[in-house]
């Protein structure tokens, strides 16, 4: 297990990533885009305001609005991180050195996956001074925001596995991250817009005139972190959305398990597929005797 998580290979990957300069400018921009969002929502509530005053429910909004776009930065920036770390090593052909080496495929596809994401995620935890502005404010919960974070984290090692995946299997490099923007552009546009029209149709009965209870919804949504965050913010939504899909299940759950079973299920995938099973030729030891 110790040489699963500390090897030669997560060394160099960890080397390679952080020495490097880019490394910390795109931390910069990363934290730069987040705070003028937050000074700008805090200019423009304050500015036609006649006592000057940033009132609770100002914050919870701009809490909503920083949390949004946070994890749509991490959709964003997730694929780039991950679709190409197998794939970029087969293009520059060094692919086979590296799997004539003892690392096992497993530590291989963990190594090269903990170090795309530990970056990220030390860009994610690099935002949390940014949150203290919210909570100068008032209006937001400290299990609001730790469960925002939890929703960050699951999404960004669902989506790395996804680009591990698709390095793995595909040889070409833009191909790999091709595949992988369009399952997360499907995971977080795509399941929100079907959730959105069944919910839609069972609201207004669709033939039928009344009301309809359908649990669709729910499987659809909890692929949507999105989806989630909304529903965590307004409890309205949830209440509705409860009434509709007849399950009163969270979907908070429903989004663990289906984003854990994803994770592991495309990592085995990747591992397997790495380094393929060479068994010896039957009878071989025979012939050569």
């Amino acid at each position: 297990m110790r040489s699963q998580l500390i090897n030669p290979m997560l060394n160099k990957e960890f080397k390679l990533r952080f020495r490097s300069f880019k490394s910390f400018l795109g931390i910069f921009f990363y934290l730069a885009v987040l705070g003028l969002i937050a000074l700008f929502f805090i200019y423009m509530e304050t500015r036609y305001s006649t006592m000057g005053m940033f009132r609770p429910e100002n914050s919870k909004n701009m809490f909503m609005i920083l949390a949004f776009v946070q994890l749509a930065l991490i959709f964003f920036m997730t694929p780039g991180l991950t679709a190409g770390i197998i794939s970029s090593e087969r293009e520059k052909q060094t692919l086979n050195i590296l799997l004539t080496t003892q690392q096992s495929s497993t530590s291989i596809i963990v190594s090269k996956l903990s170090s795309s994401l530990s970056f990220l995620l030390l860009i994610v935890l690099s935002s949390l001074p940014l949150y203290s502005i919210v909570f100068l404010f008032g209006g937001i919960s400290p299990k609001l925001l730790f469960m925002t974070f939890g929703i960050y984290l699951l999404s960004m090692v669902t989506l790395g596995s996804i680009g591990v995946f698709f390095s793995t299997f595909i040889r070409k490099t833009i191909v790999a991250m091709v595949c992988t923007y369009g399952v997360a552009f499907f995971l977080a546009a795509g399941t929100a817009v079907i959730t959105m029209f069944l919910m839609s149709f069972l609201s207004y009965g669709g033939t039928g005139g009344g009301p309809l209870v359908n649990p669709a919804p729910y499987f659809i949504a909890m692929l949507n972190p999105f989806v989630l965050l909304m529903l965590s913010f307004e409890p309205g939504f949830e209440m509705e959305f409860q009434r509709v899909t007849g399950v009163e299940t969270s979907l908070g759950l429903g989004f663990i398990i289906s984003y854990i079973i994803l994770s592991i299920g495309l990592v085995i995938l990747s591992i397997r597929k790495l380094r393929p099973n060479m068994k010896p030729r039957k009878g071989k030891g025979k012939n050569e005797g």
